[in-house]
């Protein structure tokens, strides 16, 4: 199943999901705002994902994040070599593409996920910390 596909159906589900509060594959999701953002990536053990494209990725991240981009056609594989038990903090620039890719993890049977609500926008303005590759 090409992720395209998957975003696009994600997109439907995590509108309901927004309303509902809920994941509908089981996956624990939350969203956060910035500064729980910050703190839950200090955890031990959290993976920092972003989900954004390469070029946005070495224009400036989180410290410790990995990157795989939610749009591409090899999202699914690459996010399937992650271990399902870990703990994720996932981000995007605005929020919208960690809300698609978060739900996707969930249906491939992701446990934990914590979304950065309003993205690395929002962790900017709060002048929290990037890094640039």
């Amino acid at each position: 199943m090409k992720i395209r596909s998957i975003a696009r159906s994600a997109l439907l589900v995590s509108a309901t999901l927004l309303l509902s509060g809920c994941s509908s594959t089981g996956g624990a999701i939350t969203d956060m705002n910035a500064s729980e953002f910050s703190a839950k990536t200090q955890e031990a053990g959290v993976v920092v994902l972003d989900v954004r494209t390469r070029d946005e990725f070495n224009q400036g991240h989180i410290t410790g994040a990995i990157n795989i981009d939610v749009e591409t056609d090899t999202f699914e594989n690459e996010v399937l070599k992650l271990d399902k038990n870990a703990t994720y903090a996932v981000y995007c620039r605005s929020g919208r593409r960690s809300l698609l890719a978060v739900d996707a993890m969930a249906g491939f049977g992701f446990k934990t996920m914590f979304n950065l609500k309003n993205g690395i926008i929002d962790w900017q303005a709060q002048g929290l910390p990037v890094v640039n590759s």
